[in-house]
């Protein structure tokens, strides 16, 4: 251990950090504490998520178990887990509809990986996958379009490294564990898991079984997200101190489609009041923090607006008598929540789907020396910038790009999100050929996706605040910021 992360672990200490981290696991049972408090949340027909109409009011009681440890667990990993290398790397594609077909069109452009099967329960979109893949040279993929669980028989006859879903929000969670329990590594589109029940069942099944499981949040890998994770590393901001972020997205013609994520989405804003879709916002700025390696989530505050913007919509585009009509939607249409972190951070984070706007992320990052702020992108540092003026962050570029994308900006282009799909693919497939650990883990997946319940916990207690889960078990004083990489 270097001087610095002997001062790192000494400050955590001296605050009080520390010693509430790595408390020993509590003999409460989570699962029976909040049964005990009729939570009333019902879990997926031996699917183990919670399906979005059964949502119900939480008490005081239940939000001081949100951070109990399963008393099950054993202690965790001493390092993030690196798998033995995997030299092509095996695929099983779970759910190739929008996302998951853009998936498919990265991946057979990427070396090193083939799909070998593809699940989905229309034919026609396996069908279409499975054209994609013979397309790019590889041999046809076994189909699996049996029904909503054929994924399950996936995992159990194919002799695959990976199993990668695309589904709707409810069935990543038994992609995922179905996949490790039958040996395979798990990757998920985001959130991982919308209860905490969820998270740690996530965290419980890959320390078990030693196997990945990566949530994919693609907008860790946006060009400009990258270039404040280098303009941090590099200590140009200094000393990180707040960051703000969000998910403000017009989505409503999205959600009242008959097709596509208009058939699940919508559902879960019937009954869920809270933050519904936290990771791509947070997800950068937590690296820049280096949540869950030096730092972690400690505890959230969250409230929402009324709810208008889906009633409105509704009214307008459908005539009277229309079932979307008389549809009634608890989730507010801004949801604002504030986190703090353990070594005293902050981070404000939005969700904003159901109005009229703009699209927007805000990605702000705040040190002592400087600024990132996105939408549009310009940065301030101090004794640089010109005073008290912010400069267009293309001015940073030439010498502080990331070294991942330079490396693989002519590759990427053409994919989804601007380039950004096509690198976090690439990045899952290299750290599996490598042995690796991979850029984001469970703990990870878990810490980002327990935003969705404990911002639903906050909301129903009046904006109360409530304590974070440690995923890692007090492993984030040890575990290492995520590095600079490259190709």
């Amino acid at each position: 251990m270097n001087d610095d992360d002997a001062h790192r672990r000494k400050t955590r200490r001296d605050s009080g950090v520390e010693d509430h981290a790595t408390r020993a696991p509590t003999a409460l049972n989570r699962r029976d504490f909040l049964k005990a408090g009729a939570l009333g949340v019902a879990a997926g027909a031996a699917a183990g998520c919670t399906d979005p109409g059964a949502e119900a009011a939480t008490t005081g009681a239940q939000a001081s178990a949100t951070a109990a440890i399963p008393q099950e667990l054993p202690a965790p990993p001493a390092r993030p887990l690196a798998a033995p290398p995997a030299d092509p790397v095996r695929i099983g594609f779970v759910g190739v509809g929008g996302m998951g077909t853009a998936h498919v069109r990265n991946l057979v452009r990427i070396d090193g990986c083939v799909i070998t099967a593809v699940c989905d329960i229309r034919a026609e979109h396996a069908e279409r996958a499975a054209a994609l893949v013979e397309e790019a040279g590889h041999p046809r993929p076994t189909l699996y379009t049996r029904g909503e669980r054929d994924f399950e028989r996936l995992c159990a006859e194919q002799d695959l490294d990976l199993v990668y879903t695309a589904t709707p929000w409810r069935w990543h969670v038994p992609v995922c564990v179905a996949a490790m329990e039958n040996g395979k590594h798990a990757a998920t589109e985001v959130p991982a898991a919308y209860t905490l029940d969820d998270c740690w069942r996530l965290v419980e099944t890959a320390e078990r079984t030693g196997r990945h499981c990566v949530m994919m949040e693609n907008v860790n890998y946006g060009r400009a997200e990258l270039l404040c994770l280098n303009l941090v590393r590099q200590g140009l901001l200094g000393e990180i101190l707040h960051a703000e972020c969000g998910y403000l997205h017009d989505l409503r013609e999205i959600k009242f489609a008959d097709e596509g994520e208009g058939l699940w989405r919508r559902a879960h804003s019937w009954t869920r009041n809270g933050n519904l879709y936290p990771t791509h916002g947070l997800g950068p700025v937590a690296n820049c923090m280096d949540i869950n390696r030096g730092d972690r989530f400690a505890s959230l505050v969250s409230m929402s607006s009324p709810s208008r913007g889906l009633q409105e919509w509704a009214a307008i585009h459908y005539g009277e008598g229309h079932p979307k009509r008389a549809e009634t939607f608890a989730l507010g249409d801004v949801n604002a929540s504030l986190i703090q972190t353990a070594m005293g951070r902050t981070i404000y984070v939005a969700h904003d789907t159901n109005l009229p706007r703009p699209y927007d992320r805000i990605n702000k990052v705040q040190g002592t020396r400087g600024i990132f702020q996105g939408y549009p992108d310009r940065v301030y540092i101090e004794g640089s910038s010109p005073s008290h003026r912010w400069q267009d962050a293309e001015a940073y570029y030439g010498e502080f790009e990331h070294p991942l994308w330079s490396a693989l900006r002519e590759a990427s282009i053409g994919a989804g999100h601007g380039g950004m799909d096509f690198m976090e693919d690439y990045r899952l497939v290299e750290c599996l050929r490598r042995g690796e650990p991979t850029d984001m883990n469970v703990y990870d997946a878990a810490a980002l996706s327990a935003v969705c319940e404990l911002s639903e916990i906050s909301v129903a207690q009046g904006s109360a605040p409530v304590p974070f889960p440690d995923f890692t078990r007090g492993k984030w004083m040890d575990w290492q910021p995520w590095p600079i990489v490259t190709a």
